[in-house]
């Protein structure tokens, strides 16, 4: 299979011994030009640059899960020392299957405890440990501000992709969320673009009146075709990332995944110095952001409260 690398500039490299992070990512570097930058920018503000004191291996799946395993064994056959795992639960899986030795920091992964990376949140317990964007209240938090948005909202559809352990996790806090607002969850697998079509007529036919999608790599890449399938559906749609948004999407409500990319950076700094990954705790979201895109809204004939509006931290008009 191809191995997908990619390098950024690097400035001429200094003496002395230059440290190597290994970087697993789901999806391509255009993708995620802006947590590539939010890494490095960690990194920097710690004293290290790429080319100088670092050299960082970039391997990326393009959003094939299938090519993980083979990207992360040439990561653990370089000796890297740190392989920072990047974009949910499935890299940081393929990095722990592949290595019980190189220390492991994964970013944005869901429940860490009950897909088996740690053994708890305090305390990992081996060579794993990072930043989960896990909250349980996430799902709830969004299908909340869709029935304020829609007040009548008695079905809603649900997304997800059954091949990634996270999104199972997520879709239980849905489940749950569902139960407390007194809402019908109408749960919908879909394992790839290909599915799209026909998830969205099962919504038709069910007669959903919203949707939620749960946050996974399949989806990166086609929000701009999931946010006009929602609009032709007239189906106010709520997803945790905010790039569904910028595409044409109603909202979002999810953790601020920046913040989390330049704090993974203080956990390679305190491994590259000597710390155990069992002594760093894995650290929970700090930032949420709430976007909505009025555009969209007026497009599908609602009317956003102005106690909803209050409450995000960006409007796009």
């Amino acid at each position: 299979m191809r191995v997908v690398a990619f390098s950024f500039p690097a400035e001429a490299q200094q003496t002395g011994k230059v440290a190597r992070i290994g970087y697993l990512a789901v999806n391509s570097p255009s993708l995620d030009k802006q947590l590539i930058e939010a890494f490095q920018q960690g990194l920097r503000g710690l004293g290290w640059v790429d080319g100088q004191n670092i050299t960082i291996e970039y391997r990326f799946a393009e959003g094939k899960l299938d090519q993980l395993h083979a990207l992360v064994t040439d990561l653990v056959a370089l000796k890297v020392d740190v392989i920072v795992s990047a974009g949910g639960t499935p890299p940081a899986l393929a990095a722990n299957n592949a290595t019980a030795t190189i220390p492991i920091v994964f970013i944005s992964t869901s429940d860490p405890v009950a897909s088996g990376l740690v053994s708890g949140l305090a305390r990992p317990g081996a060579n794993v440990t990072g930043f989960s964007n896990y909250y349980a209240e996430l799902s709830g938090k969004g299908l909340e501000l869709l029935k304020e948005i829609v007040p009548k909202m008695s079905r809603v559809a649900s997304l997800w992709n059954p091949a990634n352990p996270a999104t199972k996790i997520s879709l239980k806090d849905t489940e749950v969320a569902a139960l407390a607002l007194r809402v019908q969850l109408q749960s919908l697998e879909v394992r790839g673009a290909q599915d799209f079509e026909a998830a969205f007529s099962q919504m038709r036919r069910a007669h959903a009146d919203a949707l939620i999608i749960q946050a996974d790599p399949i989806f990166r890449g086609e929000w701009a075709r999931l946010s006009e399938l929602a609009l032709k559906n007239r189906l106010p749609t709520v997803v945790p990332q905010s790039t569904f948004v910028e595409a044409g999407g109603l909202m979002s409500y999810g953790t601020n995944n920046l913040d989390l990319y330049r704090r993974a950076a203080t956990y390679v700094d305190r491994i590259l110095k000597g710390t155990k990954p069992a002594d760093l705790p894995v650290q929970q979201p700090m930032k949420f952001e709430f976007v909505i895109n009025l555009k969209t809204a007026k497009a599908l004939n609602l009317t956003i409260p102005q106690s909803v509006l209050y409450r995000a931290d960006k409007v796009i008009r």
